[in-house]
C-alpha cells in the first residue's frame, strides 16, 4: 500500500467535449470539480455524466496521475480541461492497466478495475493546448469500473495494487 493525494475531483453532468473541436466545449457548471464523490458499484460517479450509462460500465470512472498532466503546454491545466473524474499525485495508473486497486481516502476502500487507456482526443489539444493530445499519448489516464460502493475525498489516501497487470502484448 503506498500514500498517495486525491489532488482533485471531476463529477461533471454535460458532456462538455460533443461535436467539432473548432467549435469549442458546451458551456457548463462553472466549476464540476468537487471535494467528495460518491461511487456506486459498476455504475460509476453519482452526478457524473457517465453514471449508469450501459455503454460506460466498464469505463463510468477515469484516473489519472497529475505527474503525467502536461504543465509545459499549459501550467494550470486540470481536471477541467483533461475531462478525467480522478487526478492522483504518487502513482502511475497507467502503468496499471489491466490491475485491480484499491483507493482509500479516509472512508473505507473502494476497488477498482482499471480497464483500458483513456485515450486523448483532438479535444485535448483545444481545452488544454497545441500539442496536448500527443503529450498524453500513453499516459492521458485509465478507464475503470468501480466494483464497490463508498466515497472518494480529495486529500489523502491510500493505494493498494490488488491484481497485477497482465503483461503488454507489443504488436
Amino acid at each position: 500500500m503506498i500514500d498517495v493525494e486525491v489532488v482533485q475531483l471531476l463529477v461533471s453532468p454535460a458532456h462538455r467535449l460533443a461535436g467539432r473541436p473548432s467549435e469549442g466545449p458546451a458551456p457548463g457548471p462553472d466549476d464540476e470539480r468537487v471535494g467528495r464523490a460518491e461511487v456506486r458499484a459498476r455504475l460509476g460517479l453519482v452526478g457524473d455524466r457517465y453514471f449508469a450509462q450501459a455503454a460506460h460500465r466498464d469505463a463510468s470512472v477515469t484516473m489519472m496521475s497529475v505527474e503525467n498532466l502536461p504543465m509545459e503546454i499549459d501550467p494550470a491545466v486540470d481536471l477541467r480541461q483533461t475531462r478525467r473524474n480522478v487526478l492522483l499525485r504518487g502513482v502511475d495508473v497507467d502503468a496499471l492497466i489491466g490491475a485491480t486497486v484499491s483507493l482509500d481516502c479516509g472512508e473505507g476502500p473502494v476497488r477498482f478495475s482499471l480497464n483500458r487507456p483513456a485515450r486523448p482526443c483532438a479535444w485535448m489539444n483545444v481545452t488544454v493546448g497545441p500539442g496536448a493530445q500527443k503529450a498524453l499519448r500513453d499516459k492521458g489516464g485509465v478507464r475503470c469500473t468501480p466494483l464497490d460502493d463508498g466515497v472518494l475525498l480529495v486529500g489523502p489516501a491510500r493505494f493498494e495494487v490488488l491484481t497485477e497487470p497482465a503483461p503488454r502484448r507489443r504488436p
